[in-house]
């Protein structure tokens, strides 16, 4: 190989690779959490399901989002959100 087309391989390279490392990135995951329980009343669980989380390695927000159903007692919303979390998630 000549010095020239060398140089042209490595400049082409090095053009393309911030594309290459783009198209690599995985996408951010996403689970769904439905309770038939409100915000407020789910505090407590929410943060230990935060914390766990964070202790496998999962952070809200860099590489994991959370999609958030809160019924607040109206039973016949779980049903519809369980099949739209299914088909979003």
């Amino acid at each position: 190989m000549r010095r020239r087309e060398f140089i042209t391989l490595l400049g082409g390279t090095a053009a393309a690779w911030p594309l290459a490392v783009r198209a690599q990135q995985a996408s951010m995951q996403v689970i769904g959490f439905l309770s038939s329980r409100s915000p407020s009343e789910s505090s407590g669980v929410v943060a230990a399901f935060r914390q766990g989380l964070g202790e496998s390695g999962f952070v809200e927000g860099q590489n994991l989002a959370i999609a958030f159903r809160w019924a607040e007692g109206h039973y016949d919303r779980l049903p519809r959100w369980r099949r739209s979390l299914l088909i979003s998630v």
